[in-house]
Order: C-alpha cells, then sequence, then structure tokens
C-alpha cells in the first residue's frame, strides 16, 4: 500500500508515519509545509519507502501531481492551536478549511482510495455530563475548532456529494514524544525541566481525555483498513483530568513544587470539559486504548530529559 501522508511531519502525523513504515508493505508519500511545528527530523533522514516533499496543501499543481498512484490519503496538516486561533483566525480557516478541500479534489481527479481525515473532539465544543457519540451535533467555540468542524463537513460532503471514500477521525488530547513545546505537557515538562514556571489557566478545572499519541495511530490505522466509508470514528484515551490534576502529576514527575504554578487570566471560549465515547470503535473495529497514563507520562517526561538537542532549538525559536 502506497500512502499519501499530510502533516507528516509534525506530532502526530510523524508517530504515523513511523509506525506505518515498520510494516514492509506500506510505502508513504508525506507532505509537510515544515512551518513552525513542522520538524524534519521527526521522521527517519532517509528511507527506502519514504518520500518527503516540502509543500502546502493549498497548491492545487502540487497536489495533483503528486497525488496518482497512492491508494490512500491520510489527512493530517492543520493548524492546531487554540491561543494561536485567538491571537488570528485567517491561517486556520485557509489550511484547515481551504487546504483540507484542495486536498480532497485532487485525491478525487487522482481516483485515490480511502480518505482518512483526522480531526478533534474540539469540534464538539464542551460537555457537561456523559460523553459524545459520532451522532453529537457540532458546536465549536473557537476559532481552530470552528475551522476543523469546517474541514470535516466538507470531507463528509465529498463522500455523499461524490461518492469518495472518505473517513473522519475525531480525537481526544494527544500526548508523547516529539510534541511541539506549545502544547501544555511539553510546555510544562521543559519549563521545569529549566527551574522556570508553568502557567494554570482559571482555576484548573477544565476537564480533558488524554490519549497517548501510540494509540492515537494505532485507531487511525484501523480506521484506513476497516472503517466504513461516510463514518465518523471518535479515538479516545479514556482518562480523563482536569488541568490541575495534570499539573499536579507533571509537578511530581519532574520533581516540582505547586510554586512553580502562576495562575492566569483563563482563555477565552475555554470548553470547560471534553469526553468522548468510543464505543463505536472498540465495537466495530476492536479499538481500545493500550497506553496507561501513568506509564506514558513517565516515558513522555524521560523522552524530554533525555532530547533537549530536539526541543531546545524549537522552544528558543517560536515561543
Amino acid at each position: 500500500m502506497h500512502i499519501f501522508v499530510t502533516g507528516g511531519a509534525g506530532f502526530i502525523g510523524s508517530a504515523y508515519v513511523r509506525a506505518v513504515l515498520q510494516d514492509d508493505a506500506v510505502s508513504v508519500t508525506v507532505l509537510d509545509l515544515l512551518s513552525y511545528s513542522g520538524n524534519r527530523d521527526n521522521l527517519p533522514e532517509s528511507h527506502p519507502r519514504l518520500r518527503f516533499v516540502q509543500g502546502d496543501i493549498t497548491d492545487t499543481d502540487l497536489l495533483r501531481s503528486l497525488l496518482p498512484g497512492h491508494d490512500a490519503v491520510v489527512h493530517f496538516a492543520a493548524e492546531s492551536h487554540v491561543d494561536r486561533s485567538i491571537a488570528g483566525a485567517e491561517p486556520f480557516v485557509r489550511t484547515n478549511v481551504l487546504g483540507t478541500q484542495a486536498l480532497l479534489d485532487a485525491a478525487r481527479v487522482a481516483g485515490t482510495g480511502r480518505f482518512v481525515h483526522v480531526s478533534t473532539d474540539e469540534v464538539y465544543g464542551s460537555i457537561d455530563e456523559g460523553s459524545w457519540t459520532e451522532t453529537w451535533p457540532l458546536a465549536p467555540n473557537s476559532p481552530y475548532a470552528a475551522s476543523k468542524a469546517g474541514s470535516d463537513l466538507m470531507a463528509l460532503a465529498a463522500h455523499r456529494t461524490h461518492g469518495m471514500d472518505v473517513v473522519v477521525t475525531r480525537c481526544s488530547n494527544n500526548y508523547g514524544t516529539h510534541q511541539f513545546p506549545e502544547k501544555v505537557i511539553p510546555l510544562f515538562v521543559t519549563n521545569l525541566m529549566d527551574g522556570g514556571t508553568v502557567p494554570l489557566y482559571g482555576d484548573g478545572g477544565n476537564v480533558r481525555d488524554w490519549l497517548h499519541v501510540s494509540d492515537h495511530v494505532r485507531g487511525i490505522q484501523l480506521v484506513l483498513e476497516k472503517g466504513r466509508a461516510g463514518e465518523v470514528y471518535n479515538i479516545g484515551g479514556g482518562t480523563e483530568l482536569t488541568n490541575r490534576e495534570l499539573t499536579e502529576r507533571l509537578l511530581d514527575a519532574c520533581g516540582a513544587g505547586w510554586d512553580r504554578v502562576v495562575p492566569v487570566t483563563d482563555r477565552k471560549g475555554h470548553d470547560r470539559r471534553y469526553s468522548l465515547d468510543v464505543t463505536k470503535i472498540s465495537e466495530e473495529l476492536g479499538y481500545a486504548p493500550q497506553v496507561g497514563l501513568d506509564e506514558g507520562l513517565a516515558a513522555t517526561v524521560a523522552w524530554y530529559r533525555d532530547n533537549r538537542a530536539w526541543w531546545e532549538p524549537l522552544k528558543a525559536r517560536a515561543l
């Protein structure tokens, strides 16, 4: 199988590429713009079944030259940081909505097979009780989430209008190695390692479900191989923590105390709680998360401790 992966030099995309290249029957073309969060070092420097192309998913001519001959598309490329979207939404609309539509059009013209569109639980908004199923109405509250909701709908419309073999996945908060250090876990870990402080929004009571990136990419591959066309599949980790609880775990892991935590004004439109129901993917495709939070956080902290050469230049350049 020859898979076309957009955003394959980012955190989740590169984890996916590294995982599928373990299968000798798979070859991969990665398209990545290498903007601030994309990093060529996240991928093997050279690999006989990996082709890397630096480029933009809004470049229709490039897409149409690259896509023929591929059996599937796995679409990770996106602007993905909520705070950045609040500061300026235009790049999120351009990449997430217009870029996704350009990719869908090019895949349809090329006759590419399955198209997996990787999305987020943030499109659902916020939920006080229970968990979201895949049929829950979309109610995004940030420009980032709104742009992802728009891209989800364009992907599903391509299935309904053109009969494309499209499947959408929506994941909870990912963590693991190679995550850009503006995200909460690597930001906290690297700040604490350097003797710095960490911010805690509002009262720290916002709840997120945490998913190890290796479980996420395994779920994506199940959807690629066995998911039903035109369907949405939630992929969650089954571990909900308040931001305060997560902060406490990271302080403990880094040998730091609460004196290193600085309360900050809550984010605009900050969703209170996310929670995904994963019954559908579990019953249909046999998905279950395998990496427990304690194990996953310990391994993640250890990786950042041992890989300063990877994250220090990124942090100095972007933060």
